[in-house]
């Protein structure tokens, strides 16, 4: 008898990274926070394989804040795109965690853009 497979959901994660040896990150960055669309039968699974998928790639995650699935954000009202929609589903085709969006943190008011 084959196992039963429990369905896959696409969660939301805002990782936020500091600073390791060889993260890829600008050299003046102190850290980041990562849009991230993971696969998993929970937001526990989908937050354990973000985070070993972020330390295998010599980041160092530091902070993780779900925001649930897709049809959890509709119902908070949050306005999906047709291209996040499109990422979130590779997620779930591909059972994978997909890396949307990269933002540097940097101490350095000039490098900001502040006065």
């Amino acid at each position: 008898m084959a196992k039963s497979e429990k369905p896959h959901h696409v969660f939301t994660l805002l990782v936020e990274v500091g600073r390791a040896p060889d993260d890829g990150l600008p050299k003046d960055a102190t850290g980041a926070a990562l849009m991230c669309y993971a696969s998993g039968v929970d937001e526990a699974e989908a937050v354990r394989e973000t985070v070993a998928l972020l330390k295998q790639a010599d980041m160092s995650p530091l902070d993780v804040t779900g925001y649930g699935t897709l049809e959890e954000r509709l119902a908070d009202g949050h306005d999906i795109d047709a291209d996040e929609r499109g990422l979130m589903e590779r997620a779930r085709a591909e059972n994978a965690v997909i890396v949307a969006q990269v933002t540097p943190f940097f101490n350095n008011p000039a490098t900001r853009g502040e006065d």
